[in-house]
């Protein structure tokens, strides 16, 4: 074809400058060479210099190389000792060469063969190259601050997260301290090291770390820039950290003078809070190690204050019982769990050694008034006895300490029974190793007047449990003393059982510290777990062409009768419900794969461990209640998983702001609570006060305390405990309501104490139920008492008796008997409302500051002051153990006054206290004063101060404020007080002669 055409002609023109810019760039076919300019300086003035004059990333590489030969000694000039130059050159590698080479550095560092970030790093590990990067992180804070657009500006934030990043790959092995002290101990000026030493103690314990880092943290959350979290805005990561630095540093054969510095440094940093955290690091590194390690650990301990080794000595106690011994429980068998209590004396045995003091600190902790492990199983009081269990001298100390202190009157009446109990033991311990070690001791202790005193005062005291450890231990030691013919026999049917039986049993054990080996199990980490992930919906296989029905011989017509209408009687079926995501306009986005409800109780864990899944979540939380009601009393499900389930549940975070996300997960809480009370009722006791939350989680763990007392004991039916049973044939409602009579609970709805379901405010709602149920025959007393004389008051009176039978007449009450009988009474106190009062007093008297503190947030102390005296209430009056609980809930709140001072909801919550105590002992006031005479003239003086002092005034249209509560709590709580102090004078002219108001 481009023969047939000939051209006429040809013209040629000059290409323009603007079109040879227009043509494609060819590529060139050789490569390209990267040019590395190299760093030939031999001094630091140089490379400085090199540094300022803004290098490339090959002069840099070349530069960082020069100062880390002077780290290894090929020269003179050494980066970590301090120097005018090493400042400076730390200061420009901080502030200038980090902000603009740290992405380029990172990116360059992704090969094995290349490390561009550790020469950086290497360069800055020392403590100048720490102190520059906090500064330099509080500067870029402050800029943040002064700044409000700064967030939004990427030059501060980007430098803020490379600062961080940076900061936190320096300080990431367990090496970093020893290698930071190396460069400070290396230098030929012994005068600089002294000041340095302080400095670098002060820089690793004084907290500035955790706050920089934490603060410049959400400052780049805040931004969008945060990839990863940092561990070190952490304080439990970073302690565990500096544990395992110490741990390294004292296996590495360190010096006395090291030795002394890693004791200084354990000991103050255990005062950033969570010093469990380092104590375990310490413990597990050292002392369970080897034997060498234990060398290491007695000699860092005895390097350490005295106040700080009985510190570590209690929380290697608390570590021991929360971590290594917590599957013994009280019904095990004493001989087969003799290895791990040998273990674990072992241990204890390891921290006192010979030292004098350490001993008498464990000592001290059996027998002190708020020792003993208040709370704990009793495997660590067996393993803390054992320790001395070839010590007569000690363990008959402990014997004649225990034994005076269970007799005393003020300890019967005034301590917690929890305590009681864990000194008993003790004491149970203790007389059974005398007994084997010196015989005559024990006997010439039967035999004194301590021994019958101790006995004759627990007989004679007023509360039940008090008479029953006298018993049990009197009967114990004199087994052990006397002959069968001749021992004390009390013959109480309380003394034949099981519980009798194994106290007395405790004086027959006999362990021995052992090696440490069973205790090394726990150390082997568990697999982690693996990450659940969302099933991606299988992909559908294409479709085959369906091959048309085969036809038969018979033709079916379809005819139509438009002649005929429809039958009236037919029902048509209703329209199925619409689905709301079928809906959508776009078909891809249907999710067809949903995650089907959970029917077992493992699925239940899985799906709220699944963080990442909404539906999971969504249907965790609405099934649990039902699900673990449902198999509550059916195989073990929620017997072997109850721990596990409250601790997802208490710690679960509302990610997905899913709707009524706080009920749903406190009603979850309240069926593991009804479910196993005696087991959770007491775990999530220990919870409130050990476990590592935030406020809001510690009021709901008391509300679930309160709501599922009140439900135990017969005060409310939930909601979800119809829709947990299983499916069985039942009359239409309807007809039921004529057949079956209503229940206990709806006839203890209409007195007034409904419990509602779970409203956000459910504590503050009962409260004010039962206050008003206090203060309303007072009222109506009052209101007869102005109204004129009897006999113009007929009608009202009766109207009002008619429409309340409850009520007053004439002042004197009808006894109020209960609908149900009270069985659950004992179960309330023992796992319920004494475990939370013993272990506030054990609070109250512990060496932590910050759990004091916790515990005395108005808010957190009203909510468990409330939820206290509604547990008190659930009891009721027919409870045993309503004396011991009277005198402990008394005492707590006497002892708490001094926080109502400004506080008006604290004062409210303990005026609702006594407002309980006297409702629940109004059938035995006689009694209530004649055993707490101080305590009635105490609260009456107090509550009358309250009442004067109160304006009241504050009421509004709803119906009056807070203040005008406080003031009417006062009244009804005063006037109660006073009628009793005036009908009970005589008895109570002993306590009122020498008070002073």
């Amino acid at each position: 074809m481009d023969q047939l055409f000939t051209p006429v002609s040809q013209t040629y023109r000059k290409t323009t400058e603007h079109e040879e810019l227009l043509k494609p760039s060819i590529p060139s076919t050789t490569p390209l060479t990267e040019t590395r300019v190299e760093f030939h300086g031999s001094s630091p003035e140089q490379a400085l210099e090199a540094l300022r004059s803004q290098p490339s990333y090959g002069t840099l590489i070349s530069i960082l190389k020069y100062l880390q030969q002077g780290l290894q000694g090929k020269h003179a000039f050494d980066i970590r000792k301090p120097h005018a130059q090493s400042a400076q050159i730390i200061h420009v590698l901080v502030t200038e060469i980090v902000p603009n080479y740290w992405a380029v550095l990172r990116e360059a560092s992704t090969g094995p063969d290349r490390q561009d970030v550790e020469l950086l790093v290497s360069c800055l590990r020392s403590l100048p190259g720490i102190n520059a990067l906090l500064t330099y992180l509080r500067v870029l804070i402050k800029e943040t601050k002064t700044d409000p657009k700064a967030l939004k500006n990427s030059h501060v934030i980007f430098n803020l997260s490379f600062t961080l990043e940076l900061l936190s790959k320096l300080l990431y092995t367990d090496t970093d301290l020893p290698a930071i002290w190396d460069g400070i101990s290396s230098s030929e000026n012994s005068a600089q090291v002294r000041p340095m030493r302080h400095e670098f103690i002060s820089v690793f314990t004084n907290g500035k770390i955790v706050s920089l880092s934490a603060e410049a943290e959400d400052l780049c959350r805040q931004a969008n820039q945060l990839k990863h979290d940092v561990w070190m805005s952490n304080a439990r990561p970073y302690l565990s950290w500096l544990g395992r630095n110490v741990v390294e540093w004292a296996r590495s054969g360190a010096l006395e003078d090291e030795l002394k510095l890693c004791a200084e440094i354990s000991a103050r940093a255990g005062r950033l809070g969570s010093s469990e955290t380092l104590i375990s690091a310490l413990l597990e590194g050292l002392l369970l190690r080897d034997s060498n390690s234990q060398v290491a650990f007695t000699k860092l301990l005895d390097f350490s204050p005295p106040l700080e080794q009985r510190k570590i000595l209690n929380m290697v106690l608390k570590l021991l019982s929360d971590k290594y011994l917590k599957s013994i429980s009280y019904d095990s068998n004493a001989t087969s769990d003799a290895p791990i209590i040998g273990a674990a004396s072992g241990v204890l045995r390891a921290v006192t050694g010979s030292d004098e003091t350490r001993k008498s600190s464990l000592v001290s902790w059996l027998t002190s008034g708020s020792g003993a492990g208040i709370g704990e199983g009793f495997s660590i009081r067996r393993a803390a006895v054992a320790v001395f269990f070839e010590d007569k001298e000690s363990m008959a100390t402990i014997l004649e300490k225990s034994l005076s202190q269970f007799g005393d009157q003020l300890y019967i009446k005034h301590a917690p029974l929890l305590q009681q109990d864990a000194h008993a033991q003790v004491l149970l311990l203790s007389a059974g190793y005398v007994h084997r070690l010196a015989p005559i001791k024990l006997t010439m202790l039967s035999r004194s007047s301590t021994y019958l005193k101790a006995v004759s005062n627990r007989i004679s005291a007023p509360q039940n449990r008090a008479r029953f450890l006298g018993m049990v231990v009197g009967e114990a030691i004199s087994g052990l003393v006397h002959s069968k013919e001749t021992k004390l026999d009390f013959k109480m049917d309380e003394m034949d059982t099981k519980e009798a039986k194994w106290y007395k049993s405790l004086v027959q054990i006999s362990d021995k510290a052992g090696p440490m080996d069973p205790l090394r199990e726990f150390l082997v980490s568990p697999k982690p777990s693996k990450i659940t992930k969302q099933a991606r919906p299988p992909k559908a296989a294409p479709e085959r062409p369906r091959k048309p029905p085969a036809q038969s011989g018979f033709i079916i017509e379809e005819i139509e009768d438009d002649e005929e209408g429809e039958d009236p009687d037919l029902v048509p079926y209703a329209k199925p419900d619409s689905d709301a995501e079928d809906s959508d306009d776009d078909p891809t986005l249907i999710n067809r794969d949903k995650p089907k409800a959970p029917v077992y109780v493992r699925d239940l864990i899985s799906y709220l461990r699944d963080m990442e899944s909404y539906d999971r979540q969504k249907l965790a939380l609405t099934t649990a209640p039902v699900l673990i009601r449902r198999k509550a009393n059916y195989g073990t499900e929620v017997s072997s998983h109850a721990e596990e389930l409250a601790t997802l549940l208490v710690g679960l975070q509302d990610k997905y702001d899913l709707e009524k996300f706080n009920d749903l997960r406190l009603q979850g809480m309240v069926a593991i609570v009804v479910a196993q009370p005696k087991k959770m009722g007491q775990w999530f006791a220990k919870t409130f006060f050990d476990g590592d939350y935030s406020l809001s989680q510690r009021a709901s763990v008391l509300i679930v305390l309160g709501l599922g007392g009140r439900e135990i004991a017969g005060f409310e039916t939930s909601d979800y405990s119809g829709a947990a049973q299983f499916a069985s044939k039942m009359l239409p409602e309807k007809v039921e309501k004529h057949y079956i009579a209503p229940s206990s609970s709806e006839r203890l709805e209409q007195s007034g104490s409904n419990l509602k379901p779970l409203p956000p405010n459910a504590i503050d709602g009962l409260a004010q139920s039962l206050s008003q149920t206090f203060l309303a025959p007072l009222a109506a007393e009052a209101a007869d008492a102005t109204t004129g004389p009897d006999a113009l008051k007929l009608s009202s009176f009766t109207s009002r008796l008619q429409s309340q039978p409850g009520k007053l007449i004439k002042g004197k009450t009808r006894p109020r008997t209960r609908a149900i009988p009270n069985t659950t009474a004992s179960l309330l106190a023992s796992s319920f409302f004494f475990p939370l009062t013993s272990r506030f007093q054990a609070a109250l008297h512990s060496a932590s500051a910050t759990m004091r503190g916790i515990l005395f947030q108005p808010y957190l102390l009203t909510v468990y002051l409330k939820t206290l005296a509604l547990l008190l209430h659930a009891a009721g009056p027919s409870t045993l153990a309503l004396p011991q609980m009277t005198t402990e809930f008394w005492d707590l709140l006497l002892g708490v006054r001094g926080q109502c001072v400004g506080d008006l909801s604290v004062t409210q919550a303990v005026l609702f206290g006594l407002v309980a105590l006297l409702d629940v002992n109004e059938t035995d006031m006689r009694g209530l004063c004649e055993r707490h005479g101080r305590e009635v003239i105490e609260s009456m003086e107090w509550v009358n101060g309250v009442f004067s002092n109160t304006r009241g005034d504050d009421a509004g249209e709803g119906g009056g404020g807070e203040e005008n509560e406080v003031k009417m709590l006062a009244a009804g709580v005063l006037i109660r007080l006073r009628e009793s102090v005036d009908k009970y004078q005589a008895l109570l002219m002993g306590d009122l002669i020498g008070f002073s108001p």
